[in-house]
C-alpha cells in the first residue's frame, strides 16, 4: 500500500460476471473490491493484478471451506532447497516425478501492487456490503449516483524489491546512522529439541555414541499474515511426535538403550527449511552437541492426519539407497516400522523405489551426508491435504468434531476420533523407535495417551488459553496464551508455538523435582542439579480445588532451544541459493476504514467556494486593518472644554 493508504469505491464481487464492472464497465475507478472467498483463486487474482482500475482487495473468508480445495503455496513446495538437483537425482528435481501439491496456485509468491486484506468476521463483511447496497449498486443499467461508499486500506510496507536490497539498506542504516531505520528482518525463531537420555548440551557427544533423530516441523503459513492454523500441515505431525516422546519416556528401561533418541521440532521449515538447514550447519561447524557422524538414522513425521484406510506411507530416498550400506540400514528401518504396526490400527506401507522424498526436513540432512531415513505421511503421491499452507487448514480439515453444548473445560478433555487416530500413529512410532534404539523388551506397554493428544489438538488448534497450557508454562510468559492459535514463524522470537511446544514437551517428558523457586531458577547453586545435562523451569501449576491460587512446581527436563535463523544471514549471503533468504518487511500500522465520497464536481465546487471565502476573508481583513483608525476610533467627550 502507499504510505497514505489506498482508496477506492467499493464493489462487491460474488460471481465472476461481477468482475466486468470493476475491469471495464464501472465509471468510478479505482475500485476497492470485496471478493467472495470462493473466487479468491489464481485466475481471478491475475485479472485484478493486470489492471490499474483496482486499488485494493478485501477477501471475505469462505464458509465452509472451498470444496475444490485452496492452496496459495507452490505445486512443488520448497523447490530448489531440498536434496534433489541437477547433481543429485536430477530425474526427481523440481517435482519432475511427483507433483506434491497439485492444487497449489502459487498466489503467495506473486507480487501484487495493491493491499489485500482478509475479513474473517461476517459482521464486518455485512457492514461493507450494506454500505455498498445503500450507495453503490448500479441502478437501471447506469452507474450509481454520488455520494458513493469507499474504503481505504493502510498497510504500507517499508521493505523494497528483494531481501538483497532491503538487507543492504538496513545494514547501511545500522552502520552509519545513530537512529537506524531498519526496513526488513530475517525470519527467525528457535528449534526445540530434547533427548531420551540426557546429554551435555554445552559439550560434545562422544563420536561413538549413535543417536536416532525424530523430526517434525512446527510452523505453517497462509496467504495472510499471522493466519496459519496448519492443522494437517504441521499440528497433526508435531502433536503425534510429542505423544510418541511421552510414550517412550514412560518405558522403564530407556536409560539402558544402546542408542539415544533426539526429538527435534524444526521452526521455519515452510520457508525453505530454515530450522533444519541451521541445525545441519551448526552440526557441520561444531556448534551443536551432536555431529552428523552421530546420526544413526532419521525418522520424520510429516502430514499424518488424513490417512486413507488407516494407511501410513513410508517414503525413502532412492538415490542414497543405491549405496549398499545405506540400503541395508534403510531396509532394517522399514522392517522395524512395519513390524511395530502389527496389531495396531495403522498399516505401514512402502512407497517404492521410483518415487523421491516428499518435501521434508530430512532432505536438508541428506544434502550433507547419506543418512538412512524414512518420512512418514498419509499420502502416497500428492498431498491428501487440499488446503496446504492456507487459512482453511483448520480443525475441520482433519475432521475434529465435538458434541454440541460442551463447556471449554469439557471440550479440552473430550477425546475426539482424530485424537484416537493420531495416538495410534504415535504408539507405532514410539514402539519402532524403542526397537531402533536397541530395546529388547516387549513393546506392548509403550502406548500413546489419546487424552494427551486431544488436549494438545485443542490447545494448538482451537484455544491456546486453556487450563492445561496455563498450568505448564512459566508465570512470566503467560501473556503468550492468545485465544486464536496460529503457527507462523515470524521475526520476533520465540513465538507462541515454540514456547508451548517447549513446555508441553518438558511436561510430557520431564520430572517434577523437589526444589524451591529460588533453587529452580538458579540450579547452578544446587550441587546435585547437573545443570549441563538438564533444563529447569518453575511453572505455574494448576489451580487448587475450590481455590483461585495456583500450586507452582519445578520441572526438570532435557528440552533445549537452538537458533532457527538461516545461515545465509550469519554469512551475509543475502542472495544465497543454498540457504533460505526469507525476510519480512516492517510496517507501522495495518487498518481499514469506510466512508462516503462526493462527486469530483462537488469536490471542485467545494474547493472553489473555499478558495473564494479565503480570498474574501483576506481582502476583508486587509481593508478592515487599513481603515482601523476610522472604524474603531474613540469619539471625544462633548462635555470637555479646552482653554
Amino acid at each position: 500500500a502507499s504510505i497514505s493508504g489506498d482508496t477506492g469505491v467499493i464493489h462487491v464481487v460474488e460471481k465472476e460476471e461481477d468482475l466486468n464492472w470493476v475491469l471495464a464497465d464501472g465509471p468510478h475507478p479505482p475500485y476497492m473490491v470485496l471478493l467472495d472467498g470462493n473466487l479468491f483463486n489464481r485466475r481471478v487474482m491475475l485479472q485484478l493484478k493486470g489492471t490499474s482500475r483496482v486499488s485494493g482487495l478485501a477477501v471475505a473468508a469462505a464458509k465452509p471451506s472451498p470444496p475444490q480445495g485452496f492452496s496459495p503455496g507452490l505445486t512443488c513446495p520448497n523447490d530448489g532447497f531440498g536434496v534433489y538437483s541437477e547433481n543429485y537425482g536430477p530425474q526427481f528435481a523440481h517435482c519432475n516425478a511427483t507433483v506434491w501439491n497439485p492444487v497449489g496456485s502459487g498466489l503467495s509468491y506473486e507480487d501484487f501492487d495493491f493491499p489485500i486484506f482478509l475479513l474473517e468476521d461476517a459482521n464486518e463483511t455485512q457492514v461493507i456490503k450494506q454500505c455498498y447496497q445503500d450507495h453503490n449498486v448500479p441502478r437501471g443499467g447506469s452507474g450509481p449516483e454520488y455520494p458513493l461508499c469507499a474504503m481505504q486500506l493502510f498497510s504500507h510496507m517499508h521493505a523494497v524489491t528483494s531481501t538483497v536490497t532491503c538487507m543492504r539498506r538496513s545494514s547501511l542504516q545500522s552502520t552509519f546512522s545513530i537512529n537506524p531505520e531498519v526496513v526488513c528482518d530475517p525470519l527467525l525463531d528457535y528449534n526445540v529439541w530434547s533427548t531420551l537420555q540426557p546429554i551435555n548440551s554445552s559439550g560434545k557427544v562422544n563420536p561413538e555414541k549413535e543417536v536416532i533423530i525424530v523430526a517434525t516441523r512446527i510452523d505453517s503459513h497462509s496467504f495472510f499474515w499471522n493466519i496459519a492454523p496448519g492443522a494437517e500441515s504441521a499440528v497433526s505431525s508435531f502433536v503425534t511426535h510429542l505423544a510418541a516422546a511421552e510414550a517412550l519416556h514412560k518405558a522403564s528401561d530407556v536409560h539402558l538403550l544402546r542408542r539415544n533418541i533426539m526429538f527435534t521440532f524444526f521452526q521455519g521449515e515452510t520457508f525453505d527449511y530454515i530450522g533444519s538447514s541451521r541445525m545441519v550447519y551448526d552440526m557441520e561447524k561444531d556448534k551443536f552437541p551432536l555431529r552428523l557422524d552421530n546420526i544413526h538414522s532419521f525418522v520424520e513425521l510429516n502430514q499424518v492426519a488424513l490417512r486413507s484406510n488407516s494407511t501410513l506411507w513410508m517414503h525413502t530416498d532412492p538415490v542414497s539407497r543405491m549405496n549398499e550400506s545405506v540400503e541395508a540400514q534403510v531396509r532394517s528401518l522399514l522392517d522395524i516400522l512395519s513390524n511395530s504396526s502389527v496389531g495396531a490400527n495403522v498399516s505401514l506401507q512402502e512407497v517404492g523405489y521410483s518415487q523421491p522424498l516428499p518435501p521434508s526436513s530430512f532432505q536438508r540432512f541428506l544434502r550433507a551426508r547419506h543418512i538412512p531415513g524414512v518420512v512418514l505421511t498419509d499420502h502416497r503421491t500428492a498431498f491428501q491435504n487440499r488446503y496446504y499452507q492456507s487459512m482453511y487448514d483448520t480443525p475441520e480439515n482433519i475432521r475434529m468434531q465435538y458434541p454440541q453444548g460442551l463447556s471449554p473445560e469439557e471440550t479440552l478433555e473430550y477425546v475426539t476420533d482424530t485424537a484416537k487416530s493420531l495416538a495410534e500413529v504415535a504408539t507405532v512410532v514410539a514402539r519402532a523407535l524403542y526397537r531402533l534404539a536397541g530395546g529388547a523388551n516387549t513393546t506392548s506397554a509403550i502406548q500413546a495417551d489419546p487424552k494427551t493428544v486431544t488436549r494438545m489438538l485443542y490447545g494448538f488448534l482451537i484455544k491456546m488459553n486453556n487450563s492445561w497450557f496455563q498450568s505448564i508454562i512459566k508465570p512470566d510468559i503467560k501473556g503468550i496464551l492468545g485465544d486464536v492459535p496460529q503457527h507462523y514463524v515470524a521475526v520476533s522470537s520465540p513465538v507462541n508455538t515454540t514456547y508451548l511446544v517447549q513446555y508441553v514437551l518438558a511436561n510430557l517428558t520431564g520430572t517434577v523435582v523437589n526444589l524451591t523457586k529460588e533453587e529452580c531458577l538458579n540450579p547452578e547453586k544446587t550441587a546435585s542439579s547437573e545443570k549441563e545435562m538438564y533444563e529447569y523451569a518453575w511453572v505455574q501449576g494448576s489451580l487448587g480445588p475450590n481455590s483461585t491460587s495456583r500450586v507452582p512446581y519445578c520441572v526438570r527436563s532435557t528440552v533445549h532451544l537452538s537458533k532457527a535463523l538461516s545461515p545465509a544471514f550469519e554469512l551475509r549471503q543475502w542472495a544465497s541459493t543454498e540457504y533460505s533468504t526469507w525476510t519480512e518487511s516492517r510496517w507501522k500500522e495495518i487498518r481499514a476504514r469506510i466512508f462516503l465520497v462526493a462527486s469530483k464536481e462537488l469536490e471542485i465546487i467545494t474547493l472553489v467556494v473555499g478558495i473564494a471565502v479565503l480570498v474574501f476573508s483576506l481582502l476583508a481583513t486587509y481593508f478592515i486593518n487599513a481603515k482601523a483608525d476610522i472604524l474603531f476610533s474613540v469619539p471625544q467627550d462633548p462635555g470637555a472644554v479646552a482653554y
